[in-house]
């Protein structure tokens, strides 16, 4: 296979401090911001700075080394104890996406676990972020390779919200699938829908591929059908913020429309995502919690009102694609297929 290099690193490491880049200034700025404590890692993460599942994983463990600075002139069992109430304070910045929870666990793992003195237990949690951050390239290379292989040559790929570099520390999971298709096939494009309210598809997705030189076209959010019944689009590629045991999926609002589109029009519809994003502790799609976000996220637009005052407004992140309009699931370790009950429960065995 190939390899596609992104141009984009989103999220790293620096010393003493978490690198990013600030996404709520897309498409008008490009902009890396540093974050130095763990209350600005909080905001950060709930306001979208940073977005994306994997990439609010690798922010949240980040955040766990910044909340072990601050407080690294405790004793070590006040230390301990004081560290792992922040870690689970980060964990709650925001409630869908399950790979922050998954990785401020896996810090916690280190706290727990360690021997050494305060000093050697922040270097130990830095040395873990720093590894997360490189194996999330790695996944993401490998999701992108075994995706490639189910994409028609010639494809035109459509994708809801932004699954790319810019929501992973620096390759993408459904954008990963497109990159190294593209990389064997250069006549591999892209409809990106615009993803509504926040826009990401437009604001995001556009950017990153045309950064990389890849065709993409915009259509709003309405249009997908409009375009599967003319032919237009081969198949679909999302990301996730949470999958469960059967394979119900959370993605970003709309994404269930797309499904049930895709499944009118047989055009395959696959997810894309590192074994991470699922939670085998939830059993359906049903116990995944959606977070409601912002209403002014519907009724304004760069800060200013497109509706009238006063309308009621409900504001929901996410919604759930049943397992049953999911054509397969492309992880680290291969593609997922139905009986995804059985499928998911092997993956983790291996």
């Amino acid at each position: 296979m190939t390899e596609f290099k992104s141009k984009i690193r989103t999220i790293e490491w620096i010393d003493t401090f978490s690198r990013m880049v600030d996404q709520t200034l897309f498409p008008y700025e490009f902009k890396y911001v540093d974050i130095k404590t763990g209350d600005e890692m909080f905001d950060a993460i709930k306001t979208m700075i940073v977005r994306g599942a994997p990439a609010i994983g690798i922010a949240g463990a980040h955040g766990v080394v910044l909340y072990a600075q601050e407080l690294k002139d405790l004793p070590r069992e006040e230390f301990v104890k004081k560290l792992l109430e922040k870690a689970d304070y980060m964990a709650t910045s925001r409630p869908t996406a399950v790979n922050l929870m998954w990785a401020v666990e896996k810090q916690k793992e280190v706290i727990k676990n360690s021997k050494s003195d305060v000093k050697g237990i922040i270097e130990e949690l830095k040395q873990n972020a720093i590894k997360l951050e490189n194996e999330d390239i790695e996944i993401n290379k490998k999701i992108g390779d075994f995706g490639a292989e189910v994409v028609p040559k010639g494809a035109t790929i459509l994708t809801h919200c932004n699954a790319g570099a810019l929501a992973t520390v620096g390759y993408g999971t459904a954008l990963g699938v497109v990159r190294s298709a593209f990389a064997n096939d250069p006549t591999i494009q892209v409809f990106a829908d615009e993803t509504r309210p926040r826009q990401q598809g437009a604001r995001i997705t556009t950017l990153e591929l045309t950064m990389d030189g890849i065709p993409t076209t915009l259509i709003t959010d309405g249009m997908c059908s409009y375009f599967m019944k003319k032919g237009m689009i081969d198949m679909v590629v999302v990301g996730a913020d949470r999958i469960a045991a059967n394979g119900d999926t959370a993605n970003k609002i709309g994404t269930y429309t797309v499904a049930i589109a895709a499944k009118y029009h047989n055009i395959p519809f696959y997810i894309a995502a590192p074994l991470s994003t699922i939670d085998t502790s939830i059993k359906t799609g049903d116990e995944i919690p959606i977070e409601e976000r912002s209403h002014d996220e519907v009724t304004h637009i760069n800060g200013k009102a497109i509706c009238a005052e006063g309308v009621n407004i409900i504001n929901p992140g996410f919604d759930v694609t049943p397992h049953e309009l999911i054509t397969g699931i492309i992880t680290e370790k291969g593609i997922l297929r139905p009986d995804y009950t059985k499928s998911i429960a092997e993956a983790f065995k291996n």
